[in-house]
């Protein structure tokens, strides 16, 4: 199987990261819930790490606009994932799972967030993935957009408008490496 011939059999994923459910607000919340929405859109899947807050609002708009969401636990137990993870990874790794959420994405978009954030969006800079943040939601996605987390200057960590502006620069970025998803025919339809 060629590369091309790969990149048509697997789909592009996208690591959404940021406030968990204790610190989460609503204006984080609600910008979880469009990225993950305009994700889907995309033909993309929602990569989270499963529990609450940005990760379940994510999960909950991919899974609302018709897509996919994978959650990646860091319990060994499957029923500690939000309800609108299609998909459950239960690591029993703890939050070195951060690793694999980061890591498990073409790319990622950033909602608020915390320390165990910067540690999500630390291991994608590391690997140059592309990153985005939603600008106005606080947290680490307001502290780094438009910067470099080092001196290395390994990729601009960009910022995004909007949570769909977010979702269109990051998928963007991906075509310029060669990825991306094709839209599914019911995201080409206007919504009611």
């Amino acid at each position: 199987m060629t590369s091309a011939t790969m990149d048509m059999v697997r789909g592009v994923q996208i690591s959404v990261v940021g406030f968990d459910a204790d610190s989460c607000t609503d204006v984080a919340r609600e910008a979880a819930y469009r990225v993950g929405r305009a994700v889907a859109k995309e033909g993309a899947t929602v990569v989270c790490g499963g529990l609450g807050g940005v990760m379940e609002a994510a999960s909950k708009g991919a899974r609302d606009a018709g897509g996919h969401s994978v959650g990646i636990i860091p319990s060994a137990d499957s029923d500690q994932a939000n309800r609108h993870c299609e998909f459950v990874v239960s690591t029993g790794m703890g939050k070195t799972r951060n690793f694999i959420v980061a890591y498990s994405g073409d790319a990622m978009v950033v909602v608020g967030g915390g320390a165990g954030t910067i540690s999500e969006v630390a291991a994608a800079y590391q690997v140059a993935k592309p990153i985005v943040t939603v600008m106005g939601t606080g947290g680490v996605a307001d502290e780094w957009a438009g910067r470099y987390l080092d001196g290395r200057r390994t990729r601009l960590i960009l910022g995004g408008t909007s949570p769909e502006d977010a979702v269109e620069k990051v998928m963007r970025e991906l075509s310029r490496r060669g990825k991306g998803a094709p839209k599914p025919k019911a995201a080409r339809r206007a919504d009611p």
